[in-house]
C-alpha cells in the first residue's frame, strides 16, 4: 500500500445493559502523497473524492510525530559441546527409562 496510511480512531461508550465501557476502533485508509506518516503519528484527515476502493480520505497534516523504539534482537551465545550430552541424559532420566532398558 504505497502512499497509504491506515489511521485508527478509538471511541469509548458505555453499554446500556451491561454498564461496561466498550472500545470501538474504526480504521480509515488515507492517501499520504509523500509517505511522511509513520507508526504512532497523530494526523488530521480531510475527506476527498474516492481515490481507490477503500481510500476516501487524505492526510492534511501530521500534528504530532510518534516515537517508535526499535528493539534489536540479542545475539545468542552458541552452546558448548559439553552441555549437549548432559541435556540428552537429563531428558532420558526425566522419562524414567534408561538406555539399557530400552535396548533389551
Amino acid at each position: 500500500m504505497d502512499k497509504t496510511a491506515v489511521v485508527a480512531v478509538e471511541s469509548y461508550r458505555h453499554h446500556p445493559i451491561y454498564r461496561k465501557t466498550v472500545r470501538k476502533i474504526i480504521r480509515y485508509k488515507a492517501h499520504d502523497e509523500k509517505n511522511e506518516c509513520g507508526l504512532g503519528d497523530t494526523v488530521r484527515l480531510v475527506e476527498t473524492r474516492p481515490l481507490s476502493k477503500e481510500k476516501r480520505w487524505r492526510v492534511a497534516e501530521i500534528i504530532i510525530k510518534g516515537e517508535v523504539v526499535e528493539v534489536k534482537p540479542e545475539e545468542l551465545e552458541p552452546q558448548s559441546e559439553e552441555l549437549k550430552p548432559v541435556q540428552a541424559e537429563a531428558a532420558g532420566e526425566a522419562e524414567g527409562t534408561s538406555e539399557e532398558e530400552t535396548a533389551g
